[in-house]
């Protein structure tokens, strides 16, 4: 039963295949949705790398799916989407049922599944964790050493202003759109 002092709000899919689709969620939700500008933003980057069309995609801490759905309708084979929220993984789930999205839920702790690394050699990972999640500036080395990533793959890290990766081998550029912070990193071989 739907409790109706919870607040419905609303996900819109920007461009492709489920462009203008909206997707209404409650706050039971507990995530912070990457704004509607700062998503339009990346994706502009995205297709100008030319490494959507069929790329497999990880998206950590995936809240409401939000960006999953996005990977879907720009062209992504497939997305898998980790959180240990159960709420979030029985609304992406639906929703990739009803939109009939390859995604592949998995309701873990996201480091815990990068550790395991069940799935190798992806091209696109994206990860949103919580702005304040303690020892933050340590999980990107984290996911880049799990070996989850192709060498040429990308590493898409969203995160708050105070926050800074630029010191980091592997950092390649930081985006700022308002609030949302996107650092970009890629694995650099040592020699």
């Amino acid at each position: 039963m739907n409790n109706p002092t919870l607040k419905i709000c609303d996900l819109r899919i920007i461009s492709g295949k489920f462009k203008s689709i909206h997707i209404p969620f409650n706050k039971s939700i507990k995530a912070r949705p990457t704004t509607s500008s700062a998503k339009e933003a990346l994706f502009n980057i995205l297709e100008n790398k030319d490494i959507l069309i069929d790329s497999e995609v990880l998206d950590l801490f995936s809240g409401t799916g939000n960006i999953a759905y996005e990977f879907i309708s720009r062209g992504a084979k497939s997305v898998i989407c980790v959180d240990r929220q159960i709420n979030s993984i029985k609304f992406i789930r639906s929703i990739a049922t009803k939109h009939a999205m390859n995604i592949t839920t998995y309701r873990e702790d996201a480091l815990k599944y990068v550790l395991k690394s069940r799935k190798k050699s992806l091209d696109i990972i994206f990860a949103d964790p919580p702005y304040n999640i303690e020892n933050i500036e340590e999980i990107p080395e984290l996911i880049l050493k799990s070996g989850t990533l192709k060498k040429n793959g990308l590493l898409i890290f969203e995160h708050g202003r105070d926050v800074n990766f630029q010191e980091s081998t592997n950092f390649i550029e930081k985006r700022t759109y308002s609030n949302v912070n996107f650092s970009f990193f890629k694995i650099i071989s040592e020699k």
